[in-house]
């Protein structure tokens, strides 16, 4: 395919995202792979790339994304007013901006213009303060891209780490629970495992709320009102999902090695595990968009702006996992085109019936595409043929899954979380 386009929203500028962005971009194997779009201000990331003292890689300034130079580093000016920065500070003009450039971004990602988008880091209390609507990317794009749901899924090389809710209070988590939105969620992150990352019959981990999964309802009933129902739902739909799994020991125990992902029951729980694991490597993709969206998995990291001290690892990779996403959708999408036309389906499959109904995983039910009856028929029966075929993950025997699933882990070790003391920085202003 041709010169893949990634847009690039800045985040909050007084945050570490450009200094992130610009080394990153600093890398002249990056305009090799794509076409670097980064939606800001020409005036800013010449202030932040003196903070960098990044290469001399050329900047080219274009009026719109209908302007794209291939080959180099293309920044859309999306403001033309004198920006105050302020250093480790969230501030209303931080959070003003951050939203200018990612609504710009959004538009252009909604109009094809661009092929993904890479999210620089924002500070919500600064994004409330400047009257965005919404409690973070996820379900700002969610909104934009005018779906239903979306799903959080965290990944980093074969560990993904997705989440049944986002960003609600502890408080709030149960009573956001409930059998339709875990089936959905699971759905979801089946159809992106195969889709975005090529795995053919994805093995799904599911987590419990409670301690210890429950405990068959002694430490609370939610499992067994709507989890365990989820989970059954989910398999009679083709889905290959297991549990539910007490939280505390799954990854410390290296269960997790055993899927291709894992769903969480809410934000701390996958993510504490998935940090632990994959600190400043990790990324953050919105499965279940009908566009292609990544960011890395740390904030703005206000305590160290402006000290040219933050790595780019996170931000790299996703940027990586961006093009190679938006591959794999190409490719999955040509794999089920119809490239015949149709035969007597009748004689085929058995009966006409059988040629209406496709599978629940299957990506017309995902992302709309023009599909025949024969072409149907067909991935029918492929993934019927799946359901006897493992995927990519070492197999689990049958007989051991029951004991993966009443495994308690309670003699699991514990893992010491040592605090990071950084000191915050001196607050520098700048205006232009």
């Amino acid at each position: 395919m041709s010169n893949i386009k990634i847009g690039i929203s800045v985040g909050d500028i007084n945050g570490i995202g450009l200094e992130v962005i610009l080394k990153t971009l600093d890398d002249p194997r990056i305009t090799e792979l794509c076409t670097p779009v980064v939606y800001g201000s020409s005036k800013v990331i010449s202030y932040h790339k003196n903070i960098v003292h990044s290469g001399e890689f050329p900047i080219t300034n274009v009026r719109d994304a209908h302007h794209l130079k291939e080959g180099e580093v293309n920044v859309v000016n999306c403001w033309q007013d004198n920006v105050r920065i302020t250093l480790g500070k969230a501030s209303e003009e931080s959070g003003k901006f951050a939203y200018v450039s990612l609504d710009r971004a959004v538009q252009d990602l909604n109009n094809g213009l661009i092929d993904a988008l890479v999210t620089a880091p924002i500070n919500k209390h600064a994004m409330q303060l400047a009257g965005f609507p919404h409690t973070g990317h996820t379900e700002f794009l969610t909104a934009k891209a005018n779906v239903q749901d979306s799903l959080m899924l965290m990944v980093n090389a074969d560990l993904r780490v997705a989440l049944a809710t986002n960003h609600i209070p502890i408080s709030e988590i149960a009573k956001k629970l409930n059998k339709e939105l875990i089936l959905r969620k699971l759905t979801m992150l089946n159809q992106s495992l195969r889709m975005d990352f090529g795995i053919q019959k994805p093995k799904i981990a599911v987590l419990g709320l409670n301690p210890h999964a429950g405990d068959e309802g002694t430490i609370g009933k939610e499992e067994q009102q709507f989890i365990i129902p989820a989970i059954q739902e989910a398999k009679n739909k083709g889905i290959f999902a297991i549990g539910p799994y007490p939280a505390d020991g799954f990854f410390g125990s290296g269960t997790y090695q055993h899927f291709d992902a894992v769903l969480a029951m809410y934000h701390d729980q996958g993510l504490v595990g998935f940090k632990s694991l994959s600190f400043e490597s990790g990324v953050n993709f919105t499965a279940g968009l009908p566009f292609v969206r990544t960011s890395p998995d740390h904030g703005t990291a206000y305590n160290i702006t402006g000290q040219n001290k933050a790595s780019a690892e996170s931000f790299r990779e996703a940027l990586f996992m961006a093009i190679e996403i938006v591959k794999k959708r190409a490719d999955f999408k040509e794999m089920y085109a119809n490239p015949l036309n149709p035969v007597n389906i009748e004689e085929y499959v058995g009966s006409e019936e059988e040629t209406i109904s496709l599978p629940e995983d299957s990506f017309e039910a995902f992302v709309p595409v023009s599909t025949s009856k024969y072409t149907k028929a067909l991935m029918r029966e492929a993934e019927d043929d799946e359901k006897h075929t493992t995927s990519n993950k070492r197999s689990i025997p049958e007989e051991e899954e029951e004991d993966y699933e009443d495994d308690g882990f309670e003699d699991s070790a514990e893992t010491n979380l040592s605090e990071r003391d950084d000191d915050v920085s001196d607050i520098e202003e700048e205006t232009f």
